[in-house]
């Protein structure tokens, strides 16, 4: 079943339900790592967006930093995605540690268009390696600019 149709939007999901959906220990050490090194609390949002069949659509789970969202988690069936901006004042961090990320969040970070205002990643969080790459990323969005 999709995230969407477990919790429409007047029924939102306990921390508990979505780690239980996610179901994968990568949730929690993200989650964990984001609240310590950023002293960030997660926010709760739901997006009705259709776009990409609806793969955008229900609750997510939003981190911000003095008004600047460091990243947004999509809970997905034994994974999540997470959105991660990368603005142009910061495209030139990030150029230089790609070659350090794992090879899938290379592909994505190579593929995906720059806008106006830079790059929005959208990664699928499967691993250890890419989960490293997303605090990593996080962190460059959380530094005093």
């Amino acid at each position: 079943m999709q995230w969407s149709e477990l919790y429409g939007k007047e029924q939102e999901p306990t921390a508990d339900q979505i780690k239980a959906f996610v179901d994968t220990p990568l949730w929690d050490d993200l989650a964990d790592s984001l609240q310590r090194a950023h002293k960030v609390e997660p926010k709760l949002f739901y997006s009705a967006c259709s776009m990409e069949k609806g793969y955008w659509k229900g609750w997510n789970v939003k981190y911000k930093k003095s008004g600047r969202a460091l990243c947004t988690l999509y809970p997905k069936q034994g994974y999540f995605v997470a959105l991660v901006p990368v603005c142009a004042r910061e495209a030139a961090e990030a150029d230089l540690l790609m070659p350090l990320c794992d090879a899938y969040t290379q592909k994505v970070y190579s593929q995906t268009r720059a806008g106006a205002t830079g790059k929005s990643l959208a990664i699928e969080v499967t691993s250890g390696s890419i989960l490293q790459d997303i605090k990593q990323l996080a962190a460059l969005r959380a530094a005093k600019r």
